[in-house]
């Protein structure tokens, strides 16, 4: 995480304007900050770090909406959400904390079939996949032209599509606890996480009066 948007950082801002702060704004950045400050507490433990960020995520962007009115999914929301923050990003802020990281963790993403779903469907016996490595390759291809080509939203999308079967994984159960198998998806993931939630979360301080959406669970007197 740099050093401007540490924990504590965060926090001190949102005090600081949260007055001035649309309540569903404020109860998003509130929720999305506390789960980043107890992802930084987790030490080496990448698996809690990753999942403690992704809820962290799931504050930022999850919208009453997805319930009621049962939308084309999760990745669509994802979607709605990046474009709306690069739509925000005038000093290419998204763009700049992937690009510092690019030959770090965002490329080792890109390069690891294990969060490549896919190859998934394929060990799992699902017809129709017999060519993952074919599209392994396309989709690294495509997210290089989006990563070239300065689109911030298209690379996000690319970036989540590979978080998001981490996710899956750790979730539902499909990995040990700290295992010593594919140690460098967790450790890249949750590094990917750490670097970019704090920036979401900012721009959103910085952009209050933007459509964030209601929040799932609104807090209930």
């Amino acid at each position: 995480m740099s050093d401007s948007l540490t924990f504590h950082a965060l926090k001190d801002k949102q005090r600081a304007l949260r007055a001035n702060f649309p309540e569903n704004m404020s109860l998003r950045v509130h929720r999305a900050i506390s789960w980043i400050g107890r992802a930084d507490a987790c030490g080496k433990d990448d698996d809690a770090r990753f999942l403690f960020l992704w809820i962290a995520f799931n504050a930022a962007y999850a919208d009453e909406r997805e319930i009621q009115e049962k939308p084309q999914g999760e990745r669509a929301a994802f979607l709605e959400f990046f474009g709306r923050l690069a739509a925000l990003d005038t000093e290419r802020r998204i763009y700049k904390a992937i690009w510092q990281r690019f030959s770090g963790p965002v490329r080792m993403l890109f390069e690891n079939r294990y969060v490549f779903n896919p190859f998934w469907q394929h060990h799992n016996g699902i017809d129709g996949f017999e060519d993952w490595e074919e599209r392994f390759k396309s989709s690294a291809h495509a997210f290089a032209q989006a990563f070239q080509s300065g689109d911030s939203t298209r690379v996000l999308s690319f970036v989540f599509d590979r978080l998001y079967v981490l996710r899956n994984q750790l979730v539902h159960g499909g990995a040990t606890w700290n295992s010593g198998v594919n140690r460098a998806q967790v450790r890249d993931g949750a590094a990917i996480l750490a670097f970019l939630m704090p920036v979401f979360v900012d721009m959103m301080m910085d952009n209050p009066t933007g459509n964030w959406g209601r929040p799932f669970y609104p807090v209930i007197e």
